[in-house]
C-alpha cells in the first residue's frame, strides 16, 4: 500500500493525510462501515399518486431552529407542493416540528412557506410546464448535502386509479420474483 506523507502545518512530524478525520470517514457510520444516509425525509405519497417526470435539485432557505430541528430528524413532507409565483419558489405544506428546547424570542411556525432557491431557468422551466403541460411540482425528498438542506422537486402528472392499481400489481410481482429467485 502507498502511503502519502504530508508535512504538519509548521513543520515537525510527516502525518498521514487519510487520517480518521477526513470527509469519507465522518460520512461513513461506524458500526456497519456503509455510508451514512442523508435522507432526512421522502415524499412516498407523491410517488404514489403522481407520475414523476423530471426531477430538480433546489436550495431551501431555512431559520436556524429549523435546521436543529431538521437534524432531530423532526421533518416531514407529506401533503407537500411547489407553488411558482412572482418569479420565485416557494415550498408549502411542509411541517418541520420545532423542538422544545428551541430559541423563546422566535415563534416558531412549523408550517411556515419556505422559499426554495433554484436558477432563473429552472424556475422559468418549471413555470413554463406547470401553465402549459398540465404538470404539478411536488417536493419528493428532503437530503443534506454536505451541510446544505436541498430539496428534491419533480415536475409530476397525476395518476388515475387504474394507474395506480397497475403500478402497485408491478411492485407486488417484483417483490414476488425476487422471493422466488432468493428461495432457488
Amino acid at each position: 500500500m502507498l502511503m502519502l506523507l504530508a508535512p504538519r502545518v509548521g513543520g515537525g512530524l510527516w502525518t498521514n493525510p487519510l487520517s480518521a478525520s477526513t470527509a469519507y470517514n465522518r460520512a461513513v457510520s461506524k458500526k456497519s462501515g456503509k455510508p451514512a444516509s442523508t435522507t432526512i425525509a421522502l415524499n412516498k405519497r407523491a410517488r404514489h399518486d403522481y407520475h414523476l417526470e423530471q426531477q430538480f435539485e433546489a436550495g431551501l432557505a431555512l431559520q436556524g431552529w429549523e435546521v436543529k430541528s431538521i437534524r432531530a430528524g423532526k421533518a416531514q413532507l407529506v401533503d407537500s407542493y411547489v407553488l411558482l409565483r412572482d418569479g420565485e419558489a416557494w415550498l408549502l405544506g411542509a411541517t418541520i416540528t420545532p423542538l422544545p428546547s428551541a430559541s423563546t424570542h422566535v415563534k416558531a411556525d412549523p408550517q411556515r412557506t419556505r422559499k426554495l432557491l433554484l436558477h432563473a431557468r429552472e424556475i422559468a422551466q418549471l413555470f413554463s410546464a406547470t401553465h402549459q403541460k398540465g404538470y404539478t411540482c411536488v417536493a419528493t425528498a428532503l437530503y443534506w448535502k454536505g451541510n446544505k438542506v436541498k430539496c428534491e422537486i419533480a415536475l409530476a402528472k397525476g395518476k388515475k386509479q387504474h394507474d395506480k392499481r397497475a403500478s402497485e400489481r408491478e411492485r407486488d410481482w417484483q417483490r414476488e420474483k425476487q422471493r422466488l429467485l432468493k428461495q432457488r
